[in-house]
């Protein structure tokens, strides 16, 4: 029996991109936004479309306008249409509807691989309109203009975009680089205070798994923070997105194709509390509980010190964030905790071994491929325990 042939193909394809931080990138004073822009010309005038959140709109009703001027005035892009306004927040990730009509404003405005597609908005816009950008025409170079703290600080600066489906979170998606992220603070100035504060808990998990030199600066801005110091938030935001960016680029694996997912830590319980709640609960403050719970079961298995723990737990806390929601005690017909079953959508989500992220000490997280479900349980009872109103900890 003769051996069947074989040809084989393997090449590497460089990607690379920049996040810049400016302070209002439509006026037609700044020149950043123009000059990016030229970087990526080829001889013809290319087109953009921008996608804007409905709520920044309604926060900026001088955005649009300011954004159409600032294109009338630059003669080597051609904006295509008015913004296209979306609404924001998770159920926009929901349904498909939003990729067809992003699609078809693509084909309607003849845009080509050449040519920009631009999202404003936070992390579940930004997901939706890189999704669409990503698979129409195979990939249309797209920027990201983050407008919260969370998506400046973490989900904005990725190459990751999806939606959700079969109600999962994230179920369809592309690993697709931006052409640029611009993180522009006049955004921060119009959200409500909730929204300004999203993005906090992010930053003490990369700190918490990266960096603990930048954990204890955000312990030390932690009342800053809560004012919404400008010079503050512009810290923590700049230093956790750095911190995101450098794992991606110098982590080895930007796609993921492995089963680590160190950014992710805290990450498996608040995806699933995100779905039992049917998005009630925010990602950020899913994300906070999370880290509750595997900062108490790092330090319950032994490899997180008690004051460690308490320390994370602290500044959770003192950032105004809960440590429990009611849906870590929901049951299914099939465990006595519903919120187990995140372990096994992360498992699948990974492709194969589960692989979780722990601590062993601040800015020391370390992985483990089993989590003892009685564990969970016992953390889940002591977070139920704690529970006590955000007033009595500010």
């Amino acid at each position: 029996m003769t051996e069947a042939a074989t040809i084989r193909c393997q090449f590497q394809v460089p990607f690379g991109f920049d996040v810049l931080f400016t302070e209002r990138v439509f006026s037609r004073a700044n020149p950043l936004l123009r000059r990016l822009l030229l970087t990526g010309q080829r001889n013809a005038r290319e087109k953009l479309l921008v996608v804007v959140e409905q709520p920044i709109v309604a926060l900026m009703p001088g955005l649009p306008e300011e954004i159409r001027a600032y294109f009338a005035a630059s003669p080597d892009v051609e904006l295509v249409a008015a913004p296209v306004e979306l609404p924001g927040g998770e159920l926009l990730k929901n349904h498909y509807a939003s990729i067809e009509q992003l699609h078809a404003r693509i084909e309607q405005h003849h845009l080509s691989r050449h040519s920009y597609v631009a999202a404003i908005g936070g992390g579940a816009l930004l997901d939706v309109v890189g999704f669409a950008a990503a698979t129409a025409h195979r990939g249309i170079r797209h920027i990201r203009f983050p407008t919260t703290t969370l998506s400046q600080a973490d989900g904005g600066v990725g190459v990751k975009n999806a939606i959700n489906a079969f109600g999962k979170k994230n179920f369809v998606g592309t690993f697709t680089p931006p052409f640029a992220v611009i993180n522009d603070s006049e955004f921060l100035r119009f959200l409500p205070d909730t929204r300004k504060s999203a993005g906090y808990i992010e930053a003490v998990k990369v700190g918490l798994i990266r960096d603990a030199g930048f954990f204890s600066e955000i312990e030390t801005m932690a009342d800053a923070l809560n004012r919404f110091e400008p010079a503050a938030m512009h810290r923590l935001i700049h230093r956790s997105a750095e911190l995101h960016v450098q794992h991606i680029c110098r982590g080895g694996d930007p796609f993921e194709f492995g089963a680590a997912r160190p950014l992710d830590f805290g990450h498996w319980a608040a995806h699933k509390l995100e779905q039992l709640s049917a998005f009630r609960i925010t990602h950020s403050e899913a994300v906070a509980i999370g880290i509750a719970l595997d900062v108490i079961y790092s330090r319950n298995a032994g490899y997180l010190s008690p004051a460690d723990a308490e320390r994370i737990l602290a500044l959770i806390r003192k950032l105004r964030f809960a440590l429990f929601g009611p849906e870590l005690l929901r049951g299914d017909a099939e465990s006595e905790r519903a919120l187990l079953g995140g372990l096994e959508e992360f498992r699948e989500h990974l492709g194969g071994e589960l692989t979780i992220t722990l601590l062993e000490g601040v800015g020391r997280g370390f992985e483990v491929h089993e989590i003892s479900p009685e564990g969970v349980l016992r953390a889940i009872k002591e977070l139920r325990e704690r529970d006590q109103p955000l007033a009595e900890h500010e």
